[in-house]
């Protein structure tokens, strides 16, 4: 009973969150008699009680896809944008009309009154800065990951949430998925068994995804503002290149880890509700985009996640590849006991390995090498003693999940935060989250320069 009352809770939590996976209970996952495919089950109701008025600050990419999808939610505003790249901002004008409030200045845009939350979608060297910031100015803040650019600002961000009491999400949206949801539900209604390895990748095959980005044909230190830029960084001459394609230099960007990595690693923590591991190590090398980036292209990390409350002790592997013949895939795969759980983006499918009860004998064995009489008489007694059922595999079907079409997390992601701006409900990825998902990550990069292991108490959230 017990089990069955900890499985409506857990249904009772995802369903306040708005992802309700109405399937057959697990314990007859096992009798199914062939492989199937179901839809996960969504109904969530966006509703806007009130209205939240939201600044961007870093209108480059991804702060023009957060934008668009915070938008998506009932009641949500837009009350200005800040980009130092004078371009973005007449393009911020011509999407959102000419009365629109820009600003090259982010502390112009946190004094205004008008304004009651901020997505900052900036450069990685910022965003402790404009976090603390923001707080101090009284503004919920939605941060995109990496929520730090060094490991030395997690906790001085922590203390500014607690300090100000105001919301803080940090934008890894695998948090929020309704896949991940159900991974997580199967992983600890043991579908798996015991886990001891997670494999992690996230590759690509593309320019684009190797932050090639167009650089526009007016890009000057004026048109970019490069001294306000360099503000966060050391002092360096005017480079269109480290404006546009931050991500692939370390002065600014935290490059595969701090993009990559962390979501890798924030989907498996939120998977198996662990705090992070004990010891990292991270290796790369310039395999392809030899374009003066000084952050490796291919890059893996390897991570010892110590015996816990939340877990087992396991494994975790972590890679990116910027050239990769896969065509490029995200993957986070399980391993277990018992089986495997692969989750692809928002769906995942469920194989299952089970040895026997009885333990190996005969076969790929070194019975065969010993004396005939002695096979025989060891072959008779095996027999006795184990059934013919103990000695057969058991066996479970493989089940695929699959999010309903059209499902975003992004989206989700979004409305949990704009829920707990109207609500004051606890965000889905606070900044301890998000700070135990970005130490690890940016620990990979340590260990790649260092070419040492990286040892880090997770309790503590602090380097050892």
């Amino acid at each position: 009973m017990s089990e069955k009352d900890s499985r409506r809770r857990f249904l009772r939590q995802i369903g306040a969150t708005g992802m309700l996976a109405a399937l057959t209970p697990f314990s007859s996952l096992a009798a199914q008699e062939k492989a199937e495919e179901r839809i996960l089950h969504y109904d969530r109701k966006f509703n806007a009680a009130d209205k939240i008025r939201v600044g961007v600050i870093g209108f480059g990419v991804q702060g023009h896809f957060d934008l668009a999808t915070a938008l998506k939610v009932p009641g949500v505003e837009l009350a200005g944008i800040c980009d130092l790249y004078t371009g973005r901002l007449e393009n911020a004008r011509e999407l959102y009309g000419k009365d629109l409030y820009t600003t090259r200045d982010y502390r112009e845009l946190l004094a205004r009154k008008d304004i009651d939350a901020v997505i900052i979608a900036t450069m990685d060297c910022w965003h402790a800065r404009m976090t603390i910031d923001a707080l101090a100015a009284g503004k919920a803040v939605y941060i995109e990951k990496p929520m730090v650019y060094k490991i030395s600002e997690g906790q001085g961000i922590i203390a500014a949430q607690k300090r100000y009491g105001k919301v803080l999400q940090v934008g890894s949206q695998r948090v929020s998925s309704l896949g991940l949801a159900k991974a997580k539900e199967l992983l600890a209604a043991g579908e798996i068994g015991k886990l001891n390895m997670v494999n992690a990748a996230y590759d690509r095959q593309s320019s684009i995804g190797a932050w090639q980005y167009t650089i526009p044909k007016d890009a000057s230190a004026e048109t970019l503002d490069w001294d306000r830029f360099i503000a966060a960084t050391p002092k360096m001459a005017f480079d269109p290149k480290k404006f546009f394609w931050w991500r692939a230099f370390k002065e600014i960007g935290t490059g595969v880890a701090g993009d990559l990595f962390v979501h890798l690693l924030s989907g498996t923590h939120f998977i198996t509700n662990s705090k992070g591991p004990e010891t990292i190590y991270g290796t790369g090398q310039f395999s392809y985009w030899k374009d003066g980036r000084n952050m490796p292209d291919v890059m893996a990390g390897v991570m010892q996640y110590p015996d816990s409350p939340e877990h087992p002790a396991f494994q975790l592997t972590l890679q990116v590849n910027f050239i990769s013949g896969t065509g490029g895939q995200q993957i986070i795969r399980l391993v277990g006991s018992e089986g495997v759980i692969e989750v692809n983006g928002n769906d995942l499918k469920i194989t299952h390995s089970i040895m026997p009860e009885a333990p190996g004998f005969g076969g790929y064995d070194s019975l065969f090498t010993f004396p005939k009489a002695m096979q025989e008489e060891m072959t008779k007694e095996f027999n006795a003693k184990w059934t013919a059922d103990q000695r057969k595999s058991k066996k479970k079907e493989d089940i695929i999940f699959r999010a309903p079409k059209g499902y975003s997390d992004h989206l989700d992601h979004f409305a949990n935060f704009f829920e707990s701006v109207r609500a004051g409900k606890p965000v889905v990825e606070d900044a301890t989250f998000g700070f135990r998902a970005a130490a690890p990550s940016l620990a990979c990069n340590d260990s790649y320069f260092s070419k040492k292991i990286i040892r880090w108490d997770p309790e503590k959230m602090k380097l050892v």
